[in-house]
């Protein structure tokens, strides 16, 4: 069946809805810096490996991976990955439309819409993910067998892919958008206009 390639299914969505990165207020956060180490004929040779998320606290977030022989250079590949790698999730009030999982490879990420005073119920790297989303209430889980950083982050890309609009839901289901929208709102818990 082969493993998915997150990177490939964002760049799918990006020619279907191109998103300008210059009109969004970008803020960077580094989730993991790892030291890689080479034996050469002459001894060890150190690099740095990156993780880092960025995103507009406004519904677009990205990641993004980078490698070099120096710390700030690794940091600056990483972020000029994650801006190519920038995805728009919708969002109401505060939290997400439905629930969703995330699989890649053997990490699998649980998302579920919480209500208004919640918080972000998350740990490790779904955490600055989601921080960097926007997202004011959500619960979520790392289920599966693996914690590595990589893998869950791109697990939590795959839920958000996931994730549908109101409008496009209401569009599939041939009902009324404002209906849906109203069953959002009761869950999110904020108040109904009648």
């Amino acid at each position: 069946m082969g493993v998915k390639n997150i990177e490939r299914m964002i760049e799918e969505r990006l020619k279907e809805k191109p998103i300008n990165i210059d009109e969004l207020e970008l803020e960077e956060k580094v989730v993991e810096i790892r030291r890689t180490t080479r034996v050469v004929e002459g001894g060890r040779r150190f690099s740095f490996s990156t993780l880092a998320i960025v995103g507009d606290k406004k519904g677009h977030v990205g990641f993004g991976h980078g490698k070099a022989n120096e710390v700030p250079q690794s940091i600056a590949k990483a972020i000029a990955d994650a801006k190519k790698h920038i995805i728009k999730v919708p969002l109401i009030e505060g939290t997400i439309p439905h629930d969703v999982i995330g699989r890649y490879e053997s990490a699998i990420v649980l998302l579920k819409p919480a209500r208004r005073g919640t918080g972000v119920v998350a740990g490790g790297p779904v955490r600055p993910v989601l921080e960097m989303l926007g997202v004011s209430d959500i619960l979520s889980k790392i289920i599966g067998r693996t914690t590595n950083p990589h893998n869950v982050v791109r697990a939590v890309f795959d839920a958000l892919l996931q994730i549908r609009s109101p409008e496009e839901v209401a569009k599939v289901r041939g009902i009324d958008e404002d209906k849906i929208i109203k069953n959002y709102k009761i869950y999110a818990n904020s108040p109904v206009v009648e």
